[in-house]
């Protein structure tokens, strides 16, 4: 019989679903101290937690009967999911249970920012009756913006149409006959802006996406744009919005989510009348942690009994070869697709897997996952894991293609990724040295002998002299140190390529000085 310990408070549905199951005895045993965590950890074979459980390399050090964590919600940020693959523990969230939630607060926001239900109910209970003062707009024939189309942003599409609104919908990595089934149309982002009378944010937190709503942004709206964040408080520049309100640029705004949570009182749009604060409820239904509940407990005692591990954010499959044998091709597989995602000049919409040698030629599908994970992780702001990349691709309008065994091959091992985007195509190829040594052995036309791992500046030159001493030259003068500089050529004097592994991160500052190097064509920072 399994043992199971549910560290956090659980919703009481999950409660009944454990004491139901013959299979496994469960234990609730809350608010426990990291070391106390420790000290009872080695007597499970499945933990259950919420965010307040931090599942730590030292825990999973002392687990060493543990088999599955499942993560009650959508963030595992308080587990160790590196370790937790190193020492063999699959790890799931619930990345679905939340998404009606979430549109629904959307929609929910949105009305009461346009009848000004929150303030006209304040106004009443202090003995005032102004019904002019709180006259509102209707939804009705409005145009609602999306940035970002994922899971969520559909749902709250379809919810917006039956308002009879209008849909638009920015998202680069969605094509656009996926958003003419939505009955939504796709546009760029400028496009967006200056459109939408009523702008949700539905995207991925990035460094591209950091700030995104800023003053020049705001200033390319719609005057008496209303603007709503469910999303992630990042997105947003608050400063600038609250001058936006101010100024009489931004009619009204709806805020679920915050730079730094709880806010304080001195926060920018603290305050500020035209704006509706909710302290990050977009998951805070009755239903939406009932489903939470129900789906991890059935999802952990399914993975203990060897059932399935849908959701799993670190395993790829339920049956086949030893996950230890096999995470190797897949991590490898991995770096290359976020290298091609890096590396395209535009979104990808076609992928071609090859597969080489006896050692892949038979993990297709866990190969194939796993590159998608690499490729799709950066792109959306849906949980993407090895079991659900496939999925997302499709929804995407990403076509996927796999092949085995079709050429020759100088390693013994080789895993090759063609990408194509309008206007261009990429081919990077892949090995692993002894079965465990990643690396990169070539990209497109040059040959190249690259480790895929931690910071990496990649470029691309003129073949001429003193690249490399400039570009060292420039890398010393801001104290970052060069671990590895690999370079490669088609043929002498055309364009080279480097990929240069760093020991520290490298400056905006920085990195602009490279590129304005006369010999530079090309310069971007990845991290792997």
């Amino acid at each position: 019989m399994f043992r199971i310990l549910v560290s956090d408070k659980l919703g009481q549905p999950g409660i009944d679903r454990l004491e139901q199951d013959q299979t496994c005895h469960y234990e609730v045993k809350t608010d426990l101290t990291t070391a106390q965590l420790i000290e009872a950890i080695p007597a499970y074979d499945g933990l259950i937690i919420r965010s307040g459980t931090k599942v730590t390399a030292d825990v999973l050090s002392a687990a060493r009967n543990l088999k599955v964590i499942g993560r009650a919600g959508i963030g595992v940020d308080n587990v160790d999911v590196k370790a937790a693959s190193a020492a063999g523990v699959i790890v799931m969230n619930t990345p679905q249970a939340n998404s009606v939630a979430t549109a629904e607060h959307t929609i929910a926001s949105l009305l009461a920012v346009c009848r000004h239900t929150a303030p006209a109910h304040a106004s009443l209970l202090s003995g005032q009756w102004d019904r002019s003062r709180y006259s509102g707009i209707q939804l009705y024939r409005k145009k609602l913006g999306l940035i970002g189309f994922g899971r969520i942003a559909r749902l709250v599409a379809q919810r917006a149409r039956g308002f009879d609104m209008q849909v638009i919908a920015y998202d680069p990595y969605v094509s656009a006959e996926v958003g003419q089934q939505a009955g939504v149309e796709l546009v760029d982002l400028d496009e967006l802006l200056a459109m939408a009378d009523m702008i949700s944010l539905h995207t991925i937190m990035s460094p591209e996406t950091e700030n995104m709503i800023n003053a020049e942004s705001l200033a390319k709206t719609k005057k008496g744009v209303i603007i709503v964040n469910p999303s992630r408080g990042k997105l947003v520049d608050e400063e600038a919005l609250a001058e936006a309100i101010r100024a009489g640029q931004v009619r009204a705004a709806a805020i679920d989510v915050y730079r730094n949570e709880p806010p304080d009182s001195s926060h920018p749009l603290i305050g500020i009348p035209e704006v509706l604060h909710t302290p990050h409820l977009g998951a805070s239904t009755l239903e939406a942690q009932r489903d939470v509940a129900e789906q991890i407990v059935a999802q952990v005692l399914d993975a203990l009994n060897g059932i399935d591990f849908r959701n799993s954010v670190n395993m790829p499959f339920s049956v086949g070869p030893n996950f230890s044998e096999v995470e190797p091709y897949m991590a490898l597989a991995s770096k290359i697709g976020a290298l091609q995602f890096h590396m395209a000049d535009a979104p990808i919409r076609k992928v071609e897997l090859e597969l080489v040698g006896e050692a892949v030629e038979e993990l297709a599908k866990p190969v194939a996952t796993g590159l998608l994970k690499g490729l799709l992780e950066n792109i959306t702001s849906d949980s993407v894991n090895y079991i659900n990349a496939p999925t997302i691709a499709n929804e995407l309008g990403i076509e996927v293609s796999q092949s085995t065994g079709l050429s020759g091959s100088d390693y013994t091992n080789l895993i090759t990724c063609s990408v194509e985007w309008d206007g261009g195509e990429r081919v990077i190829s892949g090995t692993l040295f002894a079965g465990q040594h990643p690396r990169i052995v070539q990209v497109s036309s040059y040959r190249i002998d690259v480790d895929p791992q931690g910071t990496m500046l990649i470029m691309m030159n003129k073949d001429v002299p003193g690249v490399i001493g400039n570009v060292g030259t420039l890398l010393g003068k801001h104290g970052v140190n060069i671990a590895e500089w690999r370079l490669g050529r088609s043929e002498k004097g055309d364009q080279a390529l480097a990929m240069i592994n760093l020991d520290s991160d490298l400056s905006d500052r920085a990195l602009e000085e490279i590129q304005n190097l006369p010999a530079i064509v090309k310069v971007m920072l990845v991290q792997l």
